[in-house]
């Protein structure tokens, strides 16, 4: 029997209508949205880094067709009254989630506007065991880095914040130095690419034992910090990130995915993904970046031999071939054919 209180709607994640009470301008690309329950019921808590999925309707080739893209939530998740998020505006749509001019739409709403959303979900929660949090953010990947140390601040840990940005367009940077004046939180930037990483050698080479890094940002500033954290010595497993792009990828030869269920046999050429593939016919499948980033469209394998292309699965993951992120990964090898537990 399900308990009564699982029924609260304030631990409710599926779709559901949030109203517009804010929009602020941060920068000139960015913008601030604050969302609540239009009939004031409390909102669901969540874990530090979580991201709410929006449902929009992006203008241009796209006109009418209903979207779903991320952006993360900037509060630290303690009995939230609110769901703050702060979009980057991008006229030539890529990124996470935002393939379809999500966030033009985002940046056209107005205050009393009703809007769709699902979560919070989690994916870049931080370590419950960790003695101290070094927060590295670049260009918009401040807006999960500022919740994770809005939460810190609230149950008393000690956090640093490197904050790597372009002069006029630090987004949140008032909040970071707000937080700054907090006991046991630090606050470094940098604005060129040289002094982001003479800052990430040299504080992942000085941290106190027990502490777990996490970084959001552009592609290169990832691979800087896992370049520098590897260098330092740090083990993987404490070098967290949440990424919101992905590198283009080769088109990738053939193959073909059995549909177990059905004993249907889809065929998937080169340069289309088995998520379009299975979509074609008829397969419904979950999805949301499309780049291999946000884990949402992972199917189960049963058999046959992978090239798993995702940024989502460990490699432990990997080696037991028993999933695969539809979106970018594929068979190995040309006219490998796998089953798919669908």
């Amino acid at each position: 029997m399900t308990s009564p209180g699982h029924l609260h709607p304030s631990y409710d994640v599926s779709p559901r209508p949030l109203m517009v009470v804010e929009v602020r301008d941060l920068t000139p690309e960015v913008r601030h949205v604050v969302l609540v329950d239009p009939h004031g019921t409390a909102l669901t808590p969540h874990e530090p880094g979580a991201h709410l999925v929006v449902t929009t309707t992006p203008s241009g080739p796209d006109s009418g067709v209903t979207k779903r893209n991320a952006y993360s939530l900037t509060g630290d998740g303690v009995l939230p009254r609110q769901y703050a998020i702060s979009v980057l505006r991008k006229d030539a749509p890529t990124g996470f989630g935002d393939e379809s001019g999500g966030s033009v739409w985002m940046h056209g709403l107005e205050v009393g506007d009703v809007i769709e959303v699902e979560g919070p979900r989690s994916s870049f929660a931080p370590r419950h065991d960790q003695r101290h949090c070094l927060l590295l953010a670049g260009g918009i990947g401040v807006t999960p880095v500022l919740s994770h140390a809005r939460a810190a601040v609230r149950w008393g840990g000690s956090v640093e914040v490197l904050y790597s940005y372009r002069p006029g367009h630090a987004a949140h940077l008032d909040d970071l130095h707000a937080l700054a004046e907090a006991p046991g939180v630090s606050l470094r930037m940098a604005v060129t690419v040289d002094e982001t990483l003479a800052l990430l050698r040299d504080r992942l080479a000085d941290q106190p034992l027990g502490t777990h890094a996490y970084a959001c940002g552009p592609p290169a500033l990832l691979a800087a910090y896992l370049e520098a954290g590897r260098a330092a010595g740090w083990t993987d497993e404490r070098l967290h990130l949440e990424r919101f792009s992905a590198p283009a990828l080769d088109p990738g030869s053939p193959f073909s995915a059995l549909i177990v269920s059905s004993g249907r046999r889809v065929d998937v050429a080169p340069g289309t993904s088995l998520l379009v593939a299975l979509h074609e016919a008829g397969v419904a499948v979950p999805s949301l970046c499309r780049q291999g980033v946000c884990g949402e469209c992972v199917v189960p394998v049963r058999s046959g031999r992978l090239e798993h292309r995702d940024l989502v699965l460990s490699d432990v993951e990997r080696r037991a071939g028993d999933r695969m992120l539809s979106c970018v990964s594929r068979g190995a090898g040309p006219d490998e054919l796998i089953e798919v537990d669908l």
